[in-house]
């Protein structure tokens, strides 16, 4: 019997699964915060915290592994991996592991095949995708400065200032003020202004959810800040098809975050499907319906040499087990972790 363990670190949650070759789970584990951009030494601690838990609750050790997969937010270029494998090391994985950008894991997640794109878009956007060759290209993750559009930390910002230029004349009405000023508390347009300029406050980044509601309401600014973001991550999905010369492939793009597997309605998505379609006519939109953390699992069996088989397919593919597992409860539970 082999064990393979996965990790899923994000800028909020780190999540650890541990299951073996038939993909049986044996062992969960959550931390906090996993990209080191934000914070390495938090980054360090969720890790190991939630790698620990895990071995724990299935009573093994590092040793035991057949290989760990690391998927960490930030793990964008050569600078990052020269933190990360150190960071990895220094927590007890000296052996039989590998480190890859959380997208890619997503990607796994939600594909039968250990090839193909996808597009991310929760708080911020990223899109990533390999091909059967198994060459990786990256396109955005950096913010607005770097080319990237839109997420719930653009999209908030997005919202906010369609309000305010409704308010002062420079744009036509909109259903997202009604729909703002009740989310954050006030009477009217000018008192939020006011307060917002004279306190330095910030846009929530839930704000951005504002938008679905306002588009079911037929909501003609709404519509096209949807429709621009799907237009942005449709160009940033040919692209990567482009670079990876996939046109002609039969390959799934796979849509992951809050903001296309929640709210949308076939807003973004409309127009993704239309960029893909032309960018690869073989290729099939789907939605991620598992954790991202499972791909961590089925890449580490992959670079251990063994093919994801029917039955842990099967098994793990709607693997949703997180949901109710409080934070501070998984985190703090020595009881049930193993020393790495």
């Amino acid at each position: 019997m082999a064990y393979y363990l996965g990790i899923d670190g994000g800028g909020t949650k780190t999540y650890a699964l541990l299951t073996d070759d038939r993909g049986n789970v044996l062992g969960k584990g959550v931390g906090g915060n996993g990209n080191h951009q934000i914070d390495r030494g938090l980054a360090a601690q969720s890790i190991r915290e939630a790698a620990e838990s895990a071995l724990g609750e299935a009573g093994l050790e590092v040793r035991q592994l057949a290989h760990a997969y690391f998927g960490l937010a930030g793990a964008d270029r050569e600078p990052d991996y020269r933190i990360l494998h150190p960071l990895v090391q220094e927590i007890g994985f000296t052996r039989n592991y590998s480190i890859n950008c959380d997208t890619m894991i997503g990607l796994r997640a939600g594909t039968n095949r250990p090839y193909g794109v996808a597009l991310i878009c929760g708080t911020g956007t990223n899109a990533a995708g390999r091909n059967p060759a198994g060459e990786h290209v990256q396109v955005g993750g950096f913010d607005y400065m770097y080319g990237d559009f839109g997420g719930g930390g653009s999209l908030n910002i997005e919202v906010f200032r369609s309000v305010i230029r409704a308010w002062d004349g420079r744009e036509q009405p909109t259903k997202l003020t009604p729909l703002l000023l009740g989310f954050l508390g006030y009477d009217s347009v000018g008192d939020m202004f006011d307060d917002f300029q004279d306190h330095g406050k910030h846009v929530p980044v839930h704000a951005a959810k504002l938008l679905f509601e306002a588009a079911a309401d037929n909501d003609a600014v709404a519509l096209e800040i949807l429709s621009r973001q799907g237009i942005e991550l449709g160009k940033s999905a040919a692209a990567v098809i482009r670079r990876l010369g996939m046109e002609n492939d039969v390959f799934d793009v796979v849509l992951a975050g809050s903001l296309l597997t929640r709210g949308d309605r076939g807003w973004i998505r409309g127009k993704i499907e239309q960029a893909v379609a032309a960018a690869a006519p073989n290729a099939t939109v789907v939605t991620l319906s598992t954790e991202p953390v499972v791909g961590a699992v089925w890449s580490a069996m992959e670079a251990d040499g063994l093919a994801v088989n029917r039955e842990a397919y099967e098994q793990m593919r709607t693997f949703r087990d997180f949901e109710h597992i409080p934070l501070t409860t998984r985190s703090s539970d020595n009881q049930t972790r193993a020393k790495l």
